[in-house]
């Protein structure tokens, strides 16, 4: 008899076997929570660069129905991710900055140690 598998579980079941990147989205592990502050020029920032993004994805998507040459491809390629990576490290000014510091601060040392353990995380899940 097989045996019931949640949702959490079939995930990592899904990702496990989807290559290098699989997880990199995850399962939804702050639903609902909201940042504690902005920095309005982070942010003005980061949906301009998103914006730029989008048309590059766009211009990557009519390369890829042109039949471009593959190395023109992979440098609009590598231009996308190195911009998707600016945007992350503006998130992460921004929740170390505000975020973080306000966790910290309170002096809750299970909350410390929770944000602790979160910073290192998206530093070594995603920030590499």
């Amino acid at each position: 008899m097989a045996r019931a598998e949640s949702p959490r579980s079939l995930w990592h079941l899904r990702s496990s076997h989807a290559g290098k990147n699989a997880g990199v989205m995850g399962p939804p592990r702050h639903k609902g929570r909201k940042a504690a502050a902005v920095d309005s020029q982070i942010k003005d920032a980061n949906r301009h660069r998103l914006r730029r993004i989008e048309g590059q994805i766009r211009g990557l998507q009519r390369m890829v129905e042109e039949d471009r040459y593959c190395p023109e491809i992979i440098a609009q390629i590598s231009s996308v991710q190195e911009a998707l990576r600016g945007v992350a490290r503006g998130l992460m000014k921004n929740h170390l900055r505000h975020c973080a510091t306000q966790a910290l601060r309170k002096g809750n040392p299970r909350k410390a140690e929770a944000a602790y353990e979160e910073l290192l995380e998206l530093i070594y899940r995603h920030l590499r």
